[in-house]
């Protein structure tokens, strides 16, 4: 999947390469999924062909109908029944995502699986909630629903007839509307959901328990009886620490998709969680990392003065995982800046390899260290291919999902982070791996790796310890951070970025607070809100969605938690 095309590609405990949908049900929900919760064409194909080379079919003509609609069918009864909360014994309901829209090519096997599916199982055993947009005219300010009745009568011309409707739109709609849509597409006007837009996306469930969203849906399932109240007191509460969040910390997000922020969604929601949970709001300044290089000050220096202001001006800088060569000079210029200038550095995969080069390069002297991923016949390999890897294959030949680290240096701050233990369990997703055969030569230097695999070859986290907070990971600490449940690192670097604003806070002339870091001062007052519709979201220019602050580069952020 391409970043630009479907955002991040979001990681599993069993290494599984998923949509980044699954990682939102993964952190709402707060559970742990497998690849096989991810239903693909491509994996459906395959079992069946597989089936039919074996001879399973008896020389049966193998078809779309039955044999892929049986095959879904049974994929997804098979995985409904194996428990993914940490529980035993198969879930009382199971959540099923029909992607897409309505009419694409791509879906038809799976409604036409799912309609018979529905069938099979009867009424009680199948509840369909069925998504629309109600787009909102802003020059007359009506809500439109036939969109929302044209993909009702297709949908139920295919075989599946909704429960319910859930409604997206700008604002809330009112009782004459719900009563057209309950009309023309056959739904209970009980059952017809408002989602409009809300401060931040965790109101979300606030406002469907608020609707009795929860009701419908048991009584479709009957079992109205036997579900308990929902119990969202302690969600309720979080929602509200979120919105009173008003003291700001920046952190420049170093990166090379800052087109497109779905790129880099799980990292920005695990900074969400822990701004929250230190009562920060959130400012994510996008910083193209070819925009701090030399070769943009040569062709765009605006745009080149513009990043380095934004680098300069936050108070914590991430450099997300990534693959190629483009932007990696200037994703180690910005671990060379927060290295020198004692700010808040976090270096994730590919962040962690570039903070290492920068070090033998700025500290080593060894000018032509880097990684052979950028430099295959380089002399000095900072980073190397990992042994076992395949130079043949590119898809899943990489080192994937839940590996265990152990930490070397029991007082370093990441274990502190940890909660003090002695190992960690994290998800990975890489190729190369810092060479270990340079360990000793950065370590005398004054890098620590103090987290490493059950080899010892294999380095997990390097930090630097004359630094406030200068911490590198191989793995991928995003993936597993949950509302409430901050991911430590995360956690770590929010706090050291908080202590980082209080230092440079300043009083001027006008007596206002200002940012200052020796290189001209920066505002330190919140971006005035400017919001503009686009879609189904905001385009933030300037201003926040859902908690969220851009810095106004036109990149576009989805407010799902």
């Amino acid at each position: 999947m391409s970043p630009f095309e479907h955002g991040e590609v979001f990681v599993l405990d069993d290494g599984g390469e998923v949509d980044l949908d699954l990682g939102n049900y993964e952190r709402f929900l707060d559970i742990k999924l497998t690849r096989d919760n991810n239903i693909t064409t491509g994996k459906i194909y395959q079992s069946v062909i597989e089936k039919e080379r074996r001879g399973d079919y008896l020389g049966k003509t193998v078809q779309v109908v039955p044999h892929i609609t049986d095959a879904i069918q049974e994929w997804i009864e098979r995985v409904a029944k194996i428990p993914v909360d940490g529980k035993e014994g198969p879930a009382d309901v199971c959540v099923i995502e029909l992607g897409g829209t309505i009419g694409d090519i791509e879906s038809m096997p799976f409604i036409e699986a799912l309609g018979q599916f529905s069938y099979r199982v009867g009424p009680g055993n199948f509840c369909l909630v069925h998504v629309s947009l109600v787009p909102i005219l802003h020059v007359v300010g009506e809500p439109k629903t036939k969109p929302t009745q044209h993909s009702v009568r297709q949908l139920r011309g295919l075989g599946l007839t909704p429960n319910l409707l859930a409604c997206r739109s700008s604002k809330e709609l009112d009782d004459n509307v719900k009563a057209k849509l309950g009309q023309f597409c056959h739904v209970p006007l009980s059952n017809i959901l408002t989602l409009h837009d809300v401060p931040n996306i965790w109101h979300i469930p606030l406002l469907l328990k608020d609707q009795k969203a929860h009701e419908a849906i048991l009584k479709a399932l009957n079992l109205l009886g036997v579900a308990a109240e929902p119990n969202l007191k302690e969600w309720t509460a979080r929602t509200k620490v979120y919105d009173r969040c008003h003291e700001i910390v920046r952190i420049a997000m170093v990166g090379k998709y800052t087109g497109l922020s779905d790129a880099y969604l799980s990292v920005l929601k695990a900074l969400l969680h822990a701004s929250v949970a230190r009562n920060r709001k959130l400012i994510v300044d996008w910083v193209p990392a070819g925009d701090l290089e030399e070769a943009t000050y040569n062709e765009d220096p605006e745009a080149h003065k513009a990043a380095w202001s934004l680098l300069k001006g936050a108070n914590g800088v991430l450099v997300p995982g990534g693959f190629g060569d483009r932007g990696v000079q200037g994703k180690i210029l910005a671990a060379k800046y927060a290295r020198e200038h004692n700010v808040p550095f976090l270096g994730i995969c590919l962040g962690m390899q570039i903070a290492v080069i920068e070090f033998a390069r700025s500290v080593l002297g060894l000018h032509d260290a880097t990684s052979t991923e950028f430099n295959p016949e380089t002399k000095t390999p900072c980073v190397i291919f990992m042994p076992e890897g395949s130079k043949t294959h590119m898809g899943g030949t990489m080192r994937l999902g839940s590996r265990r680290t152990y930490f070397e240096v029991a007082d370093c701050k990441s274990a502190k982070l940890y909660g003090n233990a002695s190992f960690v369990d994290e998800r990975h997703r890489h190729r190369y791996e810092v060479n270990p055969d340079m360990i000793s030569q950065l370590e005398n230097a004054g890098l620590s790796f103090v987290g490493k695999d059950e080899t010892g070859r294999r380095m997990e986290i390097v930090e630097l310890p004359s630094h406030p907070f200068f911490i590198g990971v191989q793995f991928h600490p995003e993936f597993k951070s949950r509302p409430g449940k901050p991911s430590p690192l995360f956690s770590g670097l929010i706090a050291a970025a908080s202590e980082q604003r209080s230092t440079i806070m300043v009083p001027s002339s006008n007596g206002h607070a200002k940012l200052t870091n020796g290189n001209g001062m920066y505002n330190g007052h919140s971006p005035k809100l400017k919001a503009h519709q686009k879609g189904n979201g905001f385009k933030a220019s300037n201003g926040s969605l859902n908690g969220i602050y851009t810095n106004g580069n036109g990149v576009y952020v989805d407010g799902s938690c």
